[in-house]
């Protein structure tokens, strides 16, 4: 359940798995990077969750990254190569896996939660904040368009004239908005974060799996194929978008301040 990096010298696990009394708890690990998601990364949290939702010892998966940071988003560099999103990109793949993953899945968010950071957000069952979790989609800033069905379920959380706000604008809100919002269940100090996640993790796997796992089915049915439309609707205009002059103009140039 965890992938190699070929692009990191070091070859570190950038995903790493822990399984504890029903909960899995997978840590994203390349905080070199801010934790920024690449095709191997994607790869390694398909297999995992598509393992997961297999595996009858798992009642509950637990997302997290460091105290410093969840994710920045998907890693740009390795966003330039590619020139369209099929069904087959492992990013689409693990879209389409976690939004349709029968079993309760927390996310535990502290520092900076960018893009794909905030839209999977949106598919998880209980997300818990740190103080200094700042969540940010900066798509229109990068010449791009929502993901992840976030055009379909962020209106629905937080209304229109705030998502439009959010997707638009692209500037980040802090934990104590997020929670205001709606997009979060708590906000916990950052040294406290992780342990309670946990904590709920441990307490919800401990109840009726088929119970949980049929309940989650109910709330999510009334979207269900909905979500998986927009997934695919939107991963066109992504990929339509990635390829025009204003994407890779300011990711070239997001790329280049970074040296």
């Amino acid at each position: 359940m965890a992938a190699s990096d070929s692009k990191d010298s070091d070859m570190a696990l950038t995903i790493l798995a822990e399984q504890q009394d029903g909960l899995l708890i997978l840590t994203l690990n390349r905080p070199d990077k801010r934790n920024a998601l690449n095709t191997q990364m994607y790869q390694a949290l398909t297999q995992a969750l598509q393992q997961a939702s297999q595996n009858e010892a798992v009642h509950v998966v637990l997302l997290q990254g460091q105290t410093e940071c969840f994710t920045a988003g998907n890693d740009l560099a390795d966003f330039m190569g590619k020139t369209s999103l099929e069904a087959d990109d492992p990013i689409l793949q693990f879209l389409h896996t976690l939004a349709d993953f029968p079993k309760p899945v927390i996310a535990a968010v502290a520092g900076p939660a960018v893009g794909i950071g905030t839209t999977l957000l949106l598919h998880c069952d209980l997300v818990y904040l740190a103080d200094n979790a700042r969540l940010q989609l900066p798509f229109v800033e990068l010449g791009l368009v929502p993901e992840f069905a976030s055009s379909l379920l962020l209106p629905r959380a937080v209304g229109h004239l705030k998502a439009a706000e959010l997707l638009l604008l692209a500037e980040a809100m802090d934990a104590a908005e997020a929670l205001r919002l709606g997009l979060a269940n708590r906000v916990l100090a950052v040294d406290e974060l992780l342990g309670f996640a946990r904590e709920q993790g441990l307490k919800l796997a401990a109840k009726p799996p088929k119970a949980l796992q049929k309940s989650k089915a109910l709330l999510k049915q009334e979207l269900r194929q909905a979500v998986h439309f927009v997934i695919d609707i939107e991963a066109r205009a992504f990929s339509q978008a990635l390829q025009g002059e204003e994407a890779q103009t300011r990711i070239a140039h997001k790329l280049g301040r970074r040296g």
